[in-house]
């Protein structure tokens, strides 16, 4: 077998295979490559020294069965039985659900993930976005202080358990999509700068130095990181990508390495014949990350929205802190803003930022598919403080809002794990590191963070305790009670509606409509023939929505189609979603 590994400093390197030591030979035709051949076969334990040094995991491992500090092992992606066929599934369209593999289940893993799939069938999603899978210490964390980023974190099923998830998926209809981290890797077992100049002191992080994108050497670090994100397309047959930050991807090439990994993946759906796409994160509100690339854009097929979880966070929390405060200052305003034109900040001034930011969304050109829209994500549940879910403090009705303005929204709705039920579960920011040091830094840390806020530090959970992250493990058992199985139902209904409708899919942002009275705490919006209404104050509102006939789709509370004088009466803490004949 060939193995190979990129030391372009080093003056020899070594490869140990099976116990077996045997010396590299530059690569005549690829500068600062090593290779050479040793007999193995899936399962083989391997890893490279350079200079003599000890022996490090490849770079490029595809499976780390102890962890991200031992050796590799091989992979052979051509053994795996795939049983069903795919075509795949494309993002317009869409309903996505995020979900942590380490607490989907109490087992956390992905077999036990794969056997709770036909829930999610039911609900109607069409795709399950995972969140990262790379090797991390310990048995259970978040997973975005990952590295090995072609491998599988062994404790959730390792690269088999992933194929057989994806199978599963795939024989329910499911697309899989996969959070991947390419802004920064962990700080435990990243042997990286052991090999050659992956990380670049040019440009800094809120992780450390920048992954080099542009220094010297980035173009095999540029490759290594495209490799892996074709790798997770290919050797797993997944839909799509996630792309964690890529505000933090500090790149000054004329030709960007996200523009560089949209067309190949481009090139590789062609080849497969099945869509796939990426999802970035994102907080600069640049509309040209999701303008296509021959549009003079970088190609990306979507992004995250925060604008639009922050104003309808505010508008049903009433809650002001951090960069909440430039939505809290009108709320319905601020939603208004978000439906219609995709961001909120688009250019005018960010009072938390103490600049201006962002850039309007040119809504004839930008399909609303390219947003997603969700009202919680990990993000805005695990870095609270407590990990309290909406739910923790919003009746059933304000969460039946909540859900109606993110699944008939012109955005591709996302929901997290969980949510579909108002599961009473918190989702609290844990860590399983193995190195004493690490693991007490990062507890100190989260609770200075937090105390800075005005909470006080005995409030903030240990991330290290075992304790913390089985709080965070769904409870299973809530779905069949109330007030979680009315919730649920809920939800079913409003993403069957949002699949007949084909309204609520469509892609023109422009053709969104909104009124409001802040007063009475009250929103409506148009889509074609679709309206939708919602009420977020205690007392009953009268919304006018015009003469046209009206009859009722769906509603949280009994209500009336609209009389004669065109006003519809929704009870507080209620909505209904209507077709206008």
């Amino acid at each position: 077998m060939q193995f190979e590994v990129w030391a372009p400093q080093a003056g020899r390197v070594t490869l140990e295979c099976d116990g077996v030591t045997r010396a590299l030979r530059p690569d005549a035709e690829r500068a600062g490559w090593w290779t050479g051949e040793a007999e193995a076969a899936d399962g083989s334990r391997y890893g490279f020294a350079v200079d003599d040094g000890p022996v490090r995991p490849d770079p490029r491992s595809r499976r780390q069965p102890d962890g991200p500090d031992g050796l590799s092992a091989v992979v052979d992606h051509g053994r795996h039985d795939w049983r069903v066929p795919w075509s795949g599934r494309p993002l317009p369209g869409a309903v996505l659900y995020e979900l942590h593999v380490g607490t989907f289940t109490a087992e956390g893993t992905l077999d036990a993930a794969a056997a709770r799939l036909e829930h999610l069938a039911e609900l109607g999603v069409t795709h399950v976005e995972l969140m990262p899978l790379c090797p991390f210490p310990g048995r259970h964390g978040w997973g975005y202080d990952g590295v090995a980023p072609w491998a599988v974190h062994e404790p959730y099923g390792g690269p088999e358990g992933l194929k057989r998830f994806v199978d599963r998926a795939h024989g329910l209809g499911l697309g899989v999509v996969l959070d991947v981290v390419h802004n920064h890797l962990g700080p435990s077992g990243n042997y990286l700068p052991e090999f050659g100049p992956y990380f670049t002191e040019r440009h800094h992080t809120p992780w450390g130095a920048a992954v080099n994108l542009d220094a010297p050497g980035s173009d095999e670090v540029r490759a290594y990181l495209l490799g892996s994100a074709l790798a997770w397309l290919r050797d797993y047959r997944l839909d799509g990508l996630r792309l964690d930050a890529v505000h933090a991807l500090v790149d000054t090439r004329a030709y960007p390495f996200l523009e560089e990994l949209s067309a190949a993946v481009d090139a590789l759906a062609a080849d497969t014949g099945r869509p796939l796409f990426l999802i970035a994160e994102s907080d600069l509100n640049d509309p040209r990350l999701i303008t296509p690339r021959s549009e003079g854009g970088l190609g990306l097929h979507a992004q995250w929205n925060d604008d639009f979880h922050h104003a309808l966070h505010t508008a049903l929390t009433g809650e002001s802190q951090g960069y909440y405060a430039d939505f809290a200052r009108d709320p319905f305003a601020a939603l208004s803003r978000t439906l219609t034109g995709g961001y909120f900040h688009d250019g005018g001034y960010s009072g938390f930022r103490e600049r201006h930011h962002g850039r309007p969304l040119d809504r004839s050109r930008v399909a609303a598919h390219r947003l997603l829209g969700y009202s919680q994500t990990h993000d805005q549940v695990g870095n609270r403080a407590q990990g309290d879910r909406l739910a923790a403090a919003l009746s059933p009705g304000l969460l039946a809002c909540a859900a109606a303005l993110t699944l008939t929204a012109p955005f591709t709705p996302m929901l997290f794990m969980g949510e579909e039920w108002a599961a009473g579960t918190p989702w609290q920011y844990f860590t399983d590191h193995t190195d004493p040091g690490l693991a007490e830094a990062v507890r100190r840390g989260r609770r200075r963070e937090f105390a800075a806020h005005g909470w006080a530090e005995a409030d903030v959970p240990d991330p290290q305790d075992r304790a913390t992250r089985d709080r965070s493990c769904l409870d299973w058992s809530e779905p069949r009670r109330e007030p979680h199985a009315r919730v649920l139902a809920w939800y079913r209904e409003l993403i069957a509606l949002r699949h007949a409708q084909p309204d609520l899919t469509d892609p023109d942002l422009a053709d969104t409509k909104v009124a409001v009275d802040a007063g009475a705490r009250w929103l409506a919006f148009r889509r074609g023939d679709v309206r939708v209404a919602v009420n977020l104050g205690g007392a009953s509102a009268a919304i006018p929505l015009g003469p046209r006939p009206a009859r009722v789709l769906a509603a949280w509370e009994p209500v009336s189609a609209p009389g004669p004088d065109g006003l519809l009466h929704v009870p507080g803490e209620s909505c209904v979603v209507l077709l206008q004949e």
